[in-house]
């Protein structure tokens, strides 16, 4: 299929394109930027006047919930909710049940994905067998399977031993492990950041200490091995100022926040909204301004939705009893439009920052090739509108996760278009 995108505004931050033209596809991949290539005949057209042309974005966070949790979400709902997102690769963490800890089940999710043909699905291994902390798992024939690192999604190892054995292993061949740096002990059973409010509401609190303590942690394993780090959702200016001091000492550490994070406090819980309900916690304002900051000087690397679809008898319980997670998927381009249009008057290009986030830096942090509209690459795009304002509520989701702290805001930024391999895999 040939396909003409015409007049769009292009934004593709990886070759520093910011500008209104054409995009032109054939046989799946971006086939010239500006002008035709000789005896291109398009088979379909799309007009963007008025629109932006970005990558597909690249999500380093989102639970598809197959296998084992198919009542809270299912491929197919959450593939169609990444289209209408303008998501078209998406990295799923290894909690599943049974955990992603051997290469059929990787196998059997790839092609589940794959026969849906939509979004790009790139799993993670667990790094322990059952995401126990105890055993390693064979990485080499997860790897052969289709896993692009290895994580413990939620689950911290407690013995620094096997934390240290396994990054050894990682460095050997080159691995990645993905970590959420959080301490096994301290927080343990928190619900929420401690601080005045969650004392003022009861909610048992997980200090800063948690995240700080375990980057110290991982730092001193990846100086003795070298190993490259990726530390998923940080969540506090004390730990971003840790990751930006082991950046400059030239450690291969890469760090990703989730969207939520960007924008919401502790103070968003209110009168115990459990849809804030979230891990790691929401937390103070200092930190979520350190983190606005951070996304825009570069220290984090990329933004994730952190897309934790729960179902209804799991999230409409007491705050303290309800399950973490929000739906993200579809809010991901929205909020990251909202940061940008936030940090105009700081940065002139904070579009084009916002979009790189999203896009070139978290399929750099992934070790994928997606993310850019160079000549050649797969074409994975999404048109939308940067005006539309539209708002959030559950029956618009297509996640069959409904559950997010923005439902009820109006935001701008609607996907008209998501195109997939050169095939348009959704169109409003």
């Amino acid at each position: 299929m040939k396909l003409h995108i015409k007049n769009g505004r292009v934004v593709d931050p990886a070759n520093n394109i910011d500008k209104v033209t054409d995009l032109f596809i054939a046989d799946g991949k971006v086939a010239a930027v500006g002008s035709a290539p000789a005896g291109f005949a398009a088979d379909s057209t799309i007009d963007a006047t008025g629109l932006v042309v970005a990558p597909g974005l690249v999500d380093l966070s989102a639970r598809l919930r197959e296998p084992g949790y198919e009542y809270k979400a299912t491929l197919e709902s959450e593939m169609q909710a990444a289209m209408q997102g303008g998501v078209t690769t998406l990295v799923c963490p290894p909690d599943t049940d049974p955990v992603l800890d051997e290469p059929g089940l990787v196998e059997m999710l790839k092609h589940r994905a794959r026969n849906l043909n939509q979004a790009h699905v790139h799993p993670l291994g667990a790094l322990t067998v059952g995401l126990k902390g105890l055993a390693l798992t064979e990485m080499a024939e997860l790897t052969e399977a289709g896993c692009i690192g290895f994580s413990q999604a939620e689950v911290p190892v407690q013995d620094t031993t096997v934390l240290l054995r396994a990054l050894q292993y990682a460095k050997t061949f080159g691995y990645t492990v993905w970590l959420r740096p959080q301490d096994a002990h301290i927080g343990r059973g928190g619900v929420a950041h401690s601080g005045p409010l969650a004392s003022r509401l009861g909610l048992s609190g997980v200090p800063v200490m948690a995240e700080t303590i375990a980057l110290h942690t991982i730092f001193e394993l990846v100086r003795a091995t070298g190993a490259r780090v990726h530390l998923c959702r940080l969540s506090s200016a004390a730990g971003l100022e840790l990751v930006r001091a082991a950046k400059k000492e030239g450690l291969p550490v890469t760090c990703d926040v989730g969207v939520h994070h960007l924008h919401m406090t502790d103070a968003d819980i209110g009168f115990f909204d459990s849809n804030a309900r979230i891990d790691p916690p929401l937390r103070s304002q200092r930190d979520r301004d350190a983190i606005r900051a951070a996304v825009l000087d570069g220290t984090v690397d990329a933004v994730c939705s952190d897309h934790t679809p729960v179902d209804d008898d799991e999230k409409l319980l007491p705050f303290g009893e309800a399950s973490p997670g929000a739906t993200g998927l579809e809010l991901l381009l929205s909020l990251m439009l909202k940061w940008a249009e936030d940090e105009r008057g700081a940065a002139k290009d904070s579009l084009s920052r916002a979009i790189a986030r999203v896009t070139s830096q978290a399929a750099r942090v992934a070790g994928l090739q997606a993310g850019d509209l160079s000549v050649g690459a797969s074409a994975d795009v999404v048109v939308f509108d940067p005006e539309a304002r539209w708002t959030v509520k559950a029956s618009a989701l297509a996640s069959q996760g409904k559950h997010t702290p923005f439902l009820g805001y109006e935001l701008s930024g609607q996907v008209k278009a998501t195109i997939v391999a050169g095939q348009i895999a959704y169109q409003r």
